[in-house]
């Protein structure tokens, strides 16, 4: 099995070649617009520099390479960003699939491609796979339209959804709710956390195992890969005040209203995941286990 992963150094790209570079009947080729920020920890792992907008470089990498698998993980992912930079937004979230859909047409390659709860209207929750989506903003928009090139794709394909991933990574700008809680808190400073918002929070390496077993088991269609528990932000909060004993009394709850953004957010969205369960053995962590996992690698990083 040959998988080519695309956006090696967001933070599930950094969790998917932590994974597969270790399993033996894997050969990966690690694909990113950036240099390789993983040179010095995965040396032995393949790296071609790639920007999936570029249709001939896709072309170029994937007729030359002929994966068996192509993992999707490069989008633009702010959601503020994509509704002031539109067309920015659709070139890395629609374009780029429809370049990848046709490359992977030509060499017959099963493309495992990853989506998001933001093409959901936010009105209910959790979601079966089957729920009819309606997004509420630019970045759900873009993504449910790379959702809709990856269907008309005629050679094997997944979408695999997800919702409020959270992580530790190398070299990684972008913070979480986890660390930016525990930061804030650490430092003494009052937050306003949103207590009506309803997700299922997803640790980055249940995500990135959900992935890879989606390719091991050969699987298509769509599959929802999150954590199990319903929280608010503001819940999930409290539980990393309590795993880290910091003062709970800084944190203010508040509704979503309070704050001025671009896009629109869901209010309610979470995943049903028993599909992922059943079909492809995916067991993700409880939050709690997840907030100990970033404790124990931030100890070591």
């Amino acid at each position: 099995m040959k998988i080519l992963l695309t956006g090696s150094n967001g933070l599930l790209g950094q969790k998917l070649v932590a994974l597969l570079h270790q399993q033996p009947d894997v050969e990966l080729l690690a694909t990113s617009r950036g240099r390789n920020k993983l040179a010095s920890m995965y040396p032995s792992v393949r790296f071609v520099f790639l920007d999936v907008t570029d249709v001939a470089q896709v072309q170029q990498v994937i007729l030359q390479e002929q994966p068996t698998h192509l993992i999707h993980t490069a989008a633009m992912t702010n959601v503020d960003e994509c509704e002031l930079n539109q067309q920015a937004c659709w070139e890395q979230n629609v374009t780029a699939v429809q370049n990848l859909v046709a490359a992977c047409e030509q060499t017959s390659t099963h493309l495992l491609h990853v989506s998001t709860d933001f093409i959901f209207s936010g009105e209910v929750g959790p979601l079966s796979e089957e729920a009819a989506p309606g997004p509420v903003n630019f970045y759900g928009k873009s993504k449910l339209a790379a959702e809709q090139a990856v269907q008309a794709c005629k050679s094997p394909w997944a979408i695999l959804r997800t919702v409020l991933v959270y992580g530790t990574a190398h070299e990684y700008g972008r913070t979480n709710i986890v660390l930016w809680v525990r930061e804030s808190l650490r430092a003494g400073k009052q937050i306003s956390v949103v207590s009506d918002q309803y997700r299922t929070p997803t640790l980055a390496e249940d995500l990135a195992l959900g992935c890879w077993l989606a390719a091991k088991h050969d699987a298509t269609g769509i599959y929802h890969l999150s954590g199990r528990e319903m929280l608010t932000p503001y819940q999930m909060a409290l539980q990393v005040a309590d795993y880290f004993h910091l003062d709970k009394s800084l944190l203010v709850q508040v509704d979503a209203s309070t704050f001025a953004q671009p896009a629109r957010r869901p209010a309610r969205t979470g995943f049903i995941i028993e599909k992922a369960e059943r079909d492809l053995g995916y067991q993700p962590h409880s939050f709690q286990e997840g907030i100990a996992l970033l404790a124990q690698q931030m100890q070591l990083a």
